[in-house]
């Protein structure tokens, strides 16, 4: 199941993509018609649970042996918006640091690779969807800079969550452009204010449900800015795996159902290069995770 938050003349909904045909069903509107119980936002579905997947296996079920045409839209239609699929997360956006040697290496030595989770959050309001612009903040920022990253959305509340358990707590997978004002993490000596300026969370485009996802720690990631690829790695390279990361998380804090969890970016951030490579007007970020399809972003 490959969830999105959508738009589409002002009239926002819960969709699903069907990649085969490029095609987005506004499930939202099928489940008012077809008097079938629905959640108001993707969020809420998660919320739910089992239930909100049940509904939409009845709802997919009879689109498909119908007339779906009505509920049915192009991908390309041009008043079709695809929102993150979380739009306004109610919790900060946790987020993994240095979780690929690589990186950690590029931004200091081999000494800074970790020997425990790193963590930091983004605040609620940096997350933007799917094509909507990144700010450029020049007034705040000359060094902005962009990472690219998956995204674990966790499904069900839990506390103390066992690593061998880890897996049962999440629901889906995202991308996510953990964007970063370097000066502003360098002055402040922490990274909130850094990783927390407005549009600075690009998320999206799809919400893929963990059953679609074989093993999320073997899935290639790559970032291009202006076509150049500027990250290429797997999963498979994290310092700390998704249960590690999930059981550190939970160790005396509930997990709740949406959270967010980035888990670090790979090697080639602009930061990186000699001399840097700072993002600027007019630059279009394209990050791409294996599985799950390519979030792009235009910064203005």
């Amino acid at each position: 199941m490959r969830f999105v938050t959508a738009s589409l003349g002002g009239e926002r909904f819960i969709g699903m993509m069907d990649e085969g045909v490029k095609k987005v069903y506004n499930l939202s509107l099928a489940a008012s018609e077809m008097k079938i119980g629905y959640p108001e936002s993707l969020l809420e579905g998660i919320e739910r649970g089992e239930d909100f997947l049940h509904a939409t296996n009845v709802l997919l079920e009879k689109l498909r042996s119908g007339d779906p045409h009505r509920f049915t839209y192009d991908i390309s239609h041009p008043d079709l918006c695809l929102l993150a699929p979380i739009p306004s997360p109610r919790k900060n956006i946790l987020c993994v640091g240095k979780n690929y040697k690589d990186h950690a290496i590029e931004m200091g030595s081999i000494d800074d690779i970790p020997k425990h989770i790193m963590m930091f959050t983004k605040a609620p309001t940096t997350v933007i969807g799917h094509q909507e612009r990144i700010l450029a903040h020049s007034d705040v920022t000359s060094e902005l800079d962009y990472e690219g990253e998956l995204a674990v959305v966790i499904g069900k509340r839990g506390i103390g969550i066992p690593a061998e358990e880890a897996y049962d707590y999440v629901f889906g997978y995202t991308i996510i452009n953990d964007v970063t004002a370097r000066d502003l993490q360098a002055r402040h000596k922490q990274f909130f204010l850094g990783k927390s300026l407005d549009s600075s969370c690009p998320m999206g485009p799809y919400l893929v449900h963990r059953s679609a996802i074989q093993n999320p720690e073997s899935l290639a990631i790559e970032t291009k800015v202006n076509g150049e690829i500027r990250q290429r790695a797997n999963t498979k390279d994290f310092i700390f795996s998704i249960p590690e990361i999930i059981s550190t998380i939970s160790k005396g804090m509930t997990l709740e159902p949406g959270d967010i969890i980035a888990t670090g970016t790979p090697a080639g951030v602009g930061k990186g290069f000699n001399p840097p490579k700072f993002l600027k007007t007019g630059d279009l970020i394209e990050i791409t995770v294996e599985g799950i399809g390519t979030l792009r972003n235009e910064v203005y």
